[in-house]
């Protein structure tokens, strides 16, 4: 098998199957985040790691399927340490503190534990394009947020232009209606 048949199996035993998420369940969400990813051309390691976003749950989806702090040996073990980091990355993700100004401080800051990172360019990109990917992918399946989460990102997305990759700000850019860079 795959890893990423092999990571779609653990997310079943995992029961990402039985949770709620917008347009049915976190594992269909994960898999349209995937394949999303795979469209626009993403590198296999984040396609895996868009596949698994949500294992340590999110700033915005408290749910996990794996304790950041006990398992994430096991989710490396499946999708290896580039992925799992970016997994690990995106899920302890402060928001508040890390998403506005993104471009220019290149610091995630952990919400697990407090610390901050400081990424360079291709982590940065990574964790850009799966945090834009991800919240396309709520906002074309939860209506019911969308007159909140559009405005947010029609005022967020041109701010991380500049560290973006290109078709995923293109990809952005159309399903936002926004004004191309």
């Amino acid at each position: 098998m795959s890893t990423f048949q092999d990571l779609g199996s653990l997310l079943l035993v995992r029961g990402a199957d039985e949770l709620e998420h917008a347009g049915g369940t976190l594992y269909v969400h994960l898999h349209r985040v995937a394949k999303r990813l795979t469209t626009l051309g993403a590198a296999d390691t984040l396609v895996i790691a868009g596949l698994a976003h949500a294992a340590y749950g999110t700033d915005g989806f408290p749910t996990h399927l794996f304790d950041w702090q006990q398992e994430r040996p096991v989710l490396e073990a499946v999708i290896g340490p580039e992925a799992e980091q970016l997994v690990y990355r995106y899920g302890a993700c402060e928001r508040e503190t890390t998403w506005r100004d993104l471009a220019e401080h290149r610091t995630v800051t952990d919400r697990f534990t407090g610390t901050s990172e400081e990424l360079g360019t291709a982590e940065l990109r990574d964790f850009v394009d799966l945090t834009i990917v991800n919240e396309l992918d709520v906002l074309d399946h939860a209506p019911h947020l969308a007159g909140k989460l559009r405005p947010f990102l029609q005022e967020q997305i041109p701010r991380w232009q500049s560290i973006a990759s290109p078709a995923v700000l293109a990809d952005a850019t159309r399903a936002l209606e926004l004004s191309p860079a």
